[in-house]
């Protein structure tokens, strides 16, 4: 007997609307999604506007052997359906779109919705789109406007609430957005792990909640246990969406502020406290930071959208990369390095070692300052531990470096005690071949002349730390640390070698005769034909420097390249003694993009009359920085007068040198990720952190707003 089966069509499946694309070109046909999604995904597209890229270079086509493109103040003229395909450099309709599934191809939708419309010498074929209340875009807008009136809703329509309920719901929400805003402002947590009734912490959100009540009488009559089950406004979707909201007010008063003005683009990357890579992305647009090798994908994209978008790498980062490529590079050093780490997890392995090691460095201090050794005053002697490096902040080696120095005789008493206590074998013999390595010439050598090189670079690490540190005084911090590295090449090799005697007979460690054949450690037995002297000079000393300043030419060779070189005429040091005309035109054919030919004409006689302008007045003689040039020519309402070198010293301050603003992120994140929070998702982690880092911009988000947003977002038990 034959059967037939009948085959059920798989739905397709649903997917988060946060991952819609923006691009029309990008989007996959409305009627693809789930039906039971459709009104999601419509809504979802109608709360954040058609695709408008207003500061987007529009590519130009011969039309009848006339060049044409897309005119911007189409988007003035038609601003709530009207939409632009950088993908395709084509022109859409979001309203026909959303809707076009249930009306085919009437009135030319399917220009504007499928293939696009680029004809721009008719631009009355947008006027003829719209055309009268009977055509189909018409009847599109109109369904776009009724499903965002959740009112006619027939959901609604079947649970019609009164005024007295509206009013409840308006205070309950409105407490639950106060609660929120207070929690994201301060980056605390919303949940607890244990939110029943007979809980003494049901959570930061549940328990502020609780506080407002006692205090607010209107609110005590609509929340908590005087609410309806069903309609809290407490669960955790619910304050996931309350904190979309809050983040994506922020988000848009940013881009609002930005407008189309220049901007600074952060990347950097880093791990949470449950090991989970995240990649913080910022929009500075006074003066950033940025990143390079890394994101060559990234970079390659921003080329693809704007010819004029430069960059260097992060100062910060290069430095960090000059301090590892020593470590890796020279085999001594490396094992110093390894022989650090091995030293750190013996004497801090358990609580004892510590104790003993936090003891003995009390009694030296004590012996110092009853001899005199160690001087006394507010902040100093404190009780010190042996810090432990980051793996990222190479800067850290040299906090641990000199607690090395400092506490070494300490430190030979606690292994002491491990090497004669312990009670594991293998402990006593790690403390055994530590003791004997740190009583060897080559730990204090380069433990020496570590402390002499990353002591020059902390310097300028720690300048690269400050939040707007700017290239200028970047390219000179630069130039100064290997300038300081090249004078303790040529001429610190006595005074750095009487440091390390010294230390070996403070401390009864091995002392070498320079003038005696150095033997290789190992390979005992192998005679070298060379001296000790020759060997830590030449094979040593001299080599490591030589790293470390190749390494600076290396990775700091964009600080000469013509663009910095160029930006730095423009610096009011001195009175502008840096100014050099011929360098700012330069610099301005850098940026064609954002100067025409005739403004850079104009440029060459504004930047004469700029410069005497400036040079006359007393208001511009104490000016240090490019961002101190850009605040006085506001101040003094002198941008005006100077438009063209204003928008040129507005490049140079988005020109990056370092990721300081970006590492502040991660600092947030480790406020606001947690151990005792650590499964926080993604998406509401990414609104949190939005809201924490731009504290002042949340301020500025009115409940009103917020609500606006919440009731778009999907269908609510109550429609306000």
């Amino acid at each position: 007997m034959d059967r037939f089966v009948i085959k059920r069509k798989t739905p397709p499946p649903t997917i988060s609307t946060d991952d819609l694309p923006c691009d029309p070109a990008k989007r996959k046909r409305i009627q693809d999604y789930d039906h039971n999604q459709r009104d999601e995904v419509r809504r979802k597209y109608l709360t954040r506007g058609p695709c408008q890229p207003r500061g987007h270079t529009f590519q130009q086509k011969s039309i009848g052997n006339v060049r044409r493109r897309f005119n911007p103040q189409w988007f003035d003229q038609y601003p709530d359906w009207l939409e632009y395909s950088v993908e395709e450099e084509k022109a859409f309709c979001l309203f026909c779109y959303l809707f076009r599934v249930q009306a085919g191809k009437q009135g030319g939708s399917d220009t504007f919705v499928s293939t696009g419309f680029s004809n721009w010498n008719r631009a009355d074929s947008f006027s003829k789109h719209v055309g009268d209340h009977s055509i189909f875009h018409n009847d599109a807008k109109n369904k776009c406007e009724d499903l965002m009136r959740q009112g006619q809703s027939i959901k609604h329509a079947l649970h019609k609430q009164t005024d007295i309920v509206k009013s409840d719901y308006r205070i309950r929400l409105g407490a639950s957005i106060d609660v929120s805003r207070h929690l994201l402002h301060h980056g605390l947590s919303f949940c607890a792990h244990d939110e029943k009734e007979e809980s003494t912490n049901k959570g930061n959100l549940l328990e502020l909640l609780k506080y407002t009540a006692k205090q607010n009488e209107a609110v005590k009559k609509v929340v908590l246990n005087n609410a309806p089950k069903n309609n809290q406004m407490t669960s955790p979707p619910i304050q996931k969406d309350i904190a979309h909201c809050f983040a994506e007010e922020v988000t848009k008063s940013i881009i609002q502020e930005i407008d189309n003005d220049v901007f600074g683009l952060l990347v950097d990357e880093s791990a949470d406290v449950s090991d989970k890579e995240q990649m913080a992305v910022v929009f500075r647009y006074d003066g950033a930071s940025n990143m390079k090798r890394e994101f060559n994908g990234l970079r390659s994209l921003i080329l693809k959208e704007s010819r004029s978008a430069y960059y260097v790498h992060c100062f910060a980062h290069q430095l960090q990369l000059v301090v590892v490529a020593v470590a890796k590079k020279h085999v001594e050093v490396r094992e110093f390095f390894d022989m650090v780490h091995v030293l750190l997890n013996a004497v801090g392995a358990s609580c004892k070692r510590k104790v003993i090691l936090t003891e003995s460095n009390s009694k030296r201090m004590e012996e110092g300052i009853s001899n005199g050794t160690i001087k006394t005053g507010t902040g100093l002697n404190q009780d010190l531990s042996l810090k432990r490096p980051g793996n990222t902040r190479w800067g850290s080696h040299y906090k641990t470096f000199l607690r090395l120095d400092e506490m070494f005789t300490c430190i030979i008493e606690v292994l002491e005690h491990v090497q004669t206590e312990g009670l594991d074998g293998s402990k006593r013999q790690q403390a055994f071949g530590l003791l004997k390595y740190l009583h060897t010439f080559d730990f204090v050598f380069y433990l020496q002349l570590m402390l002499d090189i990353l002591g020059l670079t902390n310097n300028l690490s720690k300048a690269l730390q400050k939040r707007d540190r700017e290239i200028l005084n970047a390219i000179s911090l630069v130039g100064s640390t290997k300038r300081q590295l090249q004078k303790l090449r040529d001429e610190g090799w006595e005074g750095f070698v009487a440091k390390v005697y010294s230390f070996s007979e403070n401390n009864k460690t091995e002392v070498v005769n320079m003038e005696k054949e150095f033997v290789d450690s190992r390979r005992p037995r192998k005679k070298t034909g060379i001296t000790n002297l020759h060997h830590y000079k030449m094979d040593c000393f001299y080599t490591v420097l030589d790293m470390q300043l190749q390494e600076f030419n290396d990775r700091f060779d964009e600080v000469n390249s013509e663009l910095l070189v160029c930006m730095a005429s423009l610096s009011p040091i001195d009175s502008f003694r840096q100014f050099d005309k011929s360098l700012l035109m330069r610099l301005a054919d850098f940026y064609q993009d954002d100067f025409s030919s005739m403004e850079r004409r104009s440029l060459e006689k504004q930047l004469d009359i700029y410069l005497d302008n400036v040079q006359r007045d007393e208001r511009f003689t104490n000016l240090e920085s490019l961002g101190d040039l850009a605040r006085v020519l506001v101040d003094t309402r002198k941008h005006l007068s100077h438009p063209l070198v204003y928008r040129l010293l507005k490049l140079c301050l988005l020109l990056p040198v370092a990721t300081a603003s970006v590492e502040m992120c991660f600092s947030a994140m480790k406020i606001v990720k947690t151990t005792s929070c650590n499964s926080i998702g993604d998406e509401f982690l990414s609104n949190c952190l939005v809201c924490f880092i731009e504290k002042q911009v949340l301020e500025t988000v009115t409940n009103e707003t917020v609500i606006k947003r919440f009731e778009d977002m999907s269908e609510r038990r109550v429609h306000l």
